[in-house]
C-alpha cells in the first residue's frame, strides 16, 4: 500500500514538474524578441496570433466554423524606427531613462526647453503665461513640466495636462514614477516625452530622433477553439486571455509582457490540454484575444459579431497575470456572482491551494467586461505575488516564479466539474 501510494505521489510530481515545464516553453516563447512584445510594430501581434493556434492544432482542439482567426480593424499609434534620446555627453536608455508617450507624435530636432516648477504648473495663469513665453522665444521650442514633486492628489489633478499642452508645442514631463506604457488609437500634434528626475540636465538641449507611424486599418485576430464536451453535453464554458502587449518602442526596445500576459495566455492553452485529456461533460470555449492592451478591442469585437452565441455561454473566466500567486488571487466580479465565487473558496479550502481566493467587485480592467455587459456571467482572475513589472521593459520571462501555476490549475479544473 505504502508502495502504491508513493508511486501515485511519484506520478502527480512527474505531472506537475511537466506541466511547469510546458509553460516555460510556451511563455518564453511568446516573450521572445521574434514576437516583437505581441504588439504592432512588425505585427508581432500576428506572429503570436499564429503561434497559439498552431499550439491549439498540436494539443487537437479544433476551431469553429471558419478556421481559428477573427479578424478586427483599428488604429494604433506605432513607434518602428529611430528611438534616440540624447544630451550632448550622454545618451538615454529607452524604457529606462525616458519614455514617450504612446499618443507622442514623433520627432528629429534638437528641442530646447524650459523647465516649469510644479507651483507654476498648479497656476493655470502662469503656465498659460510660460506657455507663451515659450512660443515667442526663438531660443526655446519645447517646455519641460517638473512633475518630480508632485505626489498623490496633485498627480490626479494634473492628469492629462501633458497631453493638452502638446497639443500646441513639444512636452518633456519630468517625474520619478516608476515608468509604465500603454497603446494609443491617436497622434498628438507634438511630441511628449517623460524623462526621469534623476538623468534630466536642466538647461540642456535634447538631441532627439524619433519616428511614428499611425497605422489606420490595422489588422488583429482573436483566436478561437472549441473542445465539444463528452456526449450530451450542455453546458458551455468559456476561457479566455489576451495575448497582445505593448509590442516595441524604436527599433530596440520591446516590452516581453511576460506576465501581462503570456502566463495567461499559456494558462489557457494548459487548460486545453488539460481537458484534451481528461474529458468532461461540458463544451469549453477557449478564445485569446487581440487589441486588449489597446481598449479591450478583441473582446468587444467578439461580443458585437460573436462567432459562439453569447446566451449558450453558462460562466466566462478570464485569465491574466498568472505568473506567480504567492500572495493569492484576486477574483473580479466575485460580488455580482457571489454562488461561484463561494465555489471557487470551497474548492481552495478544501484540496489547500492558494493561500487566498480575494473578492473585488466589477471593473472594466479586462476582457471580461464585455460579455458581462451582454449578460454573460464572467469572472477576471489574476495573481497576487512579489512580482511587481508591469507594463514596463522589466516584464520578462526570467522574473516569472508560477510558484502556484499548478495549484491554480486545479482550481479551475475543479471549478468547471463542480459549476452548476
Amino acid at each position: 500500500m505504502h508502495k502504491f501510494a508513493f508511486f501515485l505521489l511519484f506520478c502527480c510530481t512527474l505531472s506537475a514538474s511537466a506541466q511547469i515545464e510546458e509553460v516555460r516553453r510556451i511563455t518564453q516563447r511568446l516573450c521572445s524578441p521574434e514576437m516583437h512584445g505581441r504588439g504592432y510594430v512588425n505585427m508581432g501581434d500576428s506572429i503570436a496570433a499564429a503561434f497559439i493556434a498552431n499550439e491549439f492544432q498540436v494539443i487537437g482542439i479544433e476551431p469553429l466554423k471558419g478556421g481559428y482567426f477573427q479578424e478586427f480593424e483599428h488604429t494604433v499609434n506605432t513607434f518602428p524606427g529611430a528611438m534616440s534620446l540624447r544630451y550632448s555627453q550622454k545618451r538615454l536608455t529607452p524604457g529606462v531613462h525616458f519614455m514617450v508617450d504612446p499618443s507622442s507624435s514623433g520627432v528629429e530636432a534638437t528641442l530646447k526647453p524650459k523647465r516649469v516648477p510644479i507651483e507654476t504648473i498648479l497656476n493655470q495663469e502662469e503656465l498659460a503665461l510660460e506657455i507663451r513665453r515659450i512660443n515667442k522665444d526663438k531660443e526655446l521650442n519645447c517646455i519641460a513640466l517638473d512633475f518630480s514633486k508632485a505626489t498623490g492628489d496633485t498627480l490626479k489633478k494634473i492628469a492629462g495636462l501633458s497631453k493638452e499642452i502638446a497639443k500646441f508645442l513639444p512636452v518633456i514631463e519630468i517625474t520619478n514614477q516608476k515608468f509604465t506604457w500603454s497603446v494609443s488609437n491617436e497622434r498628438l500634434p507634438n511630441p511628449l516625452i517623460l524623462i526621469q528626475d534623476s538623468v534630466y540636465q536642466d538647461g540642456q538641449n535634447l538631441k532627439t530622433d524619433i519616428q511614428t507611424n499611425l497605422w489606420e486599418g490595422y489588422t488583429s485576430r482573436n483566436v478561437i477553439a472549441f473542445l465539444p464536451g463528452t456526449k450530451g453535453a450542455k453546458k458551455t464554458i468559456v476561457f479566455t486571455a489576451h495575448y497582445d502587449h505593448l509590442g516595441r518602442m524604436g527599433e530596440l526596445t520591446y516590452f516581453p509582457g511576460a506576465n501581462d500576459n503570456a502566463s495567461g495566455t499559456a494558462m489557457l492553452l494548459t487548460l486545453a490540454k488539460y481537458f484534451k485529456e481528461h474529458p468532461v461533460n461540458v463544451n469549453i470555449l477557449f478564445i485569446a484575444f487581440a487589441g486588449e492592451e489597446a481598449g479591450l478591442l478583441g473582446s468587444e469585437h467578439f461580443v458585437n459579431h460573436p462567432t459562439f452565441q453569447l446566451k449558450k455561454m453558462n460562466f466566462l473566466v478570464n485569465l491574466d497575470i498568472m505568473g506567480s500567486g504567492e500572495e493569492g488571487i484576486t477574483v473580479v466580479n466575485a460580488t455580482l456572482f457571489a454562488d461561484q465565487f463561494k465555489l471557487l473558496q470551497e474548492i481552495n479550502t478544501e484540496k489547500g491551494l492558494l493561500t487566498q481566493v480575494k473578492s473585488r467587485g466589477p471593473a472594466q480592467n479586462s476582457d471580461h467586461y464585455w460579455f458581462t455587459e451582454k449578460g454573460v456571467p464572467a469572472f477576471f482572475i489574476y495573481t497576487m505575488g512579489s512580482n511587481k513589472n508591469y507594463h514596463d521593459v522589466f516584464d520578462t520571462y526570467e522574473n516569472l516564479t508560477f510558484s502556484e501555476y499548478n495549484d491554480i490549475t486545479t482550481l479551475l479544473a475543479e471549478f468547471v466539474l463542480r459549476l452548476q
